[in-house]
């Protein structure tokens, strides 16, 4: 097992973590630029990203020296910690949302366009002793981020699953961030949370709670994703040239994340994203990061918004989710082009 020690005198930066890549890096660095030049030029070098504190966004970060190859010489990560989506509209153009959380907000009418799903899985529900199945939440104390907030729509989406109603039967308590809404249930003061990496890594090292649900193996939340790739329709549309070589940086980053974990959690390590190397490297292997290719996010959004609607958490149907909250067009053509 690589130690912190070995990770950094292994990796000298960030675009020599790119250059040192095996054969999928150095196909990033031969393919891109030949993609470039064949297309037309962008319509603008700068791009915000909304920035979360959290593991499985590792493309993203990974991303910034494809983006340079790509054309765009100002990047910016903009720091949050909950709300992303209403941060990605105002801030932002690009960013990375749960998928559960995010139908909300495109029932709410903001521009925000869905892009590409980009890993299976990732958050983990944790229950004390009172509680071992998701039907057990009913009656007990849920400690959530915020109402309406990724943690809490998601809990939501499986209780109504389940035929739990989540707006009457649950005691909601929101702690404001999701790092207190661990520290609550470590004290045992809530009866459940849902974890976001590397919380459930660490919950696990010390064998704390039960994991009531895992999505990344539990069906049926294994079959759909977890996090999806969005962008501010404003941004798509005036920009298209843009949006698609940003795309294809996020996707071949994900490629990296899932060909050569190693190489990349060491990549976290240096930059400071996680300074953990073990806890990094437990998160990339964990999460499927090749299933953008393959998966249907079309019918992550259907399942989580016919979820959300049966409880009356969403106006929309899921039909009209699909048809004012996606733009698959760019996917669509980089998965032609990145084949390999």
């Amino acid at each position: 097992m690589d130690k912190l020690a070995g990770a950094n005198e292994h990796t000298p930066g960030r675009r020599s973590f790119l250059l040192r890549s095996s054969a999928l890096g150095a196909a990033c660095l031969i393919e891109a630029p030949r993609a470039v030049m064949a297309e037309a030029p962008l319509e603008i070098s700068r791009i915000r990203f909304v920035h979360g504190p959290w593991l499985c966004y590792a493309p993203q970060y990974l991303a910034e020296d494809l983006l340079r190859m790509e054309g765009f010489t100002d990047i910016d990560y903009r720091k949050i910690e909950i709300n992303i989506p209403a941060t990605l509209v105002k801030t932002a153009d690009f960013g990375i949302v749960g998928a559960p959380g995010l139908v909300p907000v495109i029932d709410s009418g903001m521009p925000v366009k869905t892009l590409a799903g980009l890993h299976i899985g990732c958050w983990e529900l944790f229950g004390n002793d009172r509680v071992r199945t998701i039907r057990d939440l009913a009656g007990k104390t849920v400690a959530v981020s915020a109402m309406g907030g990724p943690d809490q729509v998601w809990i939501a989406s499986m209780l109504a699953y389940v035929g739990v109603n989540p707006q009457r039967e649950v005691n909601w308590l929101a702690t404001g961030r999701i790092a207190e809404s661990m520290r609550l249930f470590v004290e045992g003061n809530v009866d459940a949370f849902l974890g976001f990496p590397p919380q459930p890594q660490e919950m696990r090292a010390k064998k704390l709670g039960r994991v009531i649900v895992n999505t990344t193996s539990d069906r049926p939340w294994s079959q759909y994703f977890c996090c999806m790739i969005v962008a501010n329709g404003d941004f798509i549309e005036k920009y298209p040239v843009a949006t698609k070589r940003a795309l294809r940086a996020f996707l071949k980053a994900a490629d990296i994340c899932a060909q050569e974990p190693e190489r990349a959690a060491r990549f976290l390590v240096t930059k400071g994203y996680e300074p953990r190397y073990e806890i990094g490297l437990e998160v990339l292997k964990e999460l499927p990061y090749d299933q953008w290719r393959t998966a249907d996010p079309a019918e992550t959004l259907r399942f989580y918004a016919l979820r959300l609607h049966e409880v009356g958490m969403i106006k929309s149907t899921p039909k009209k989710i699909l048809s004012d909250g996606t733009n698959w067009r760019f996917l669509d053509e980089l998965k032609k082009e990145l084949k390999a």
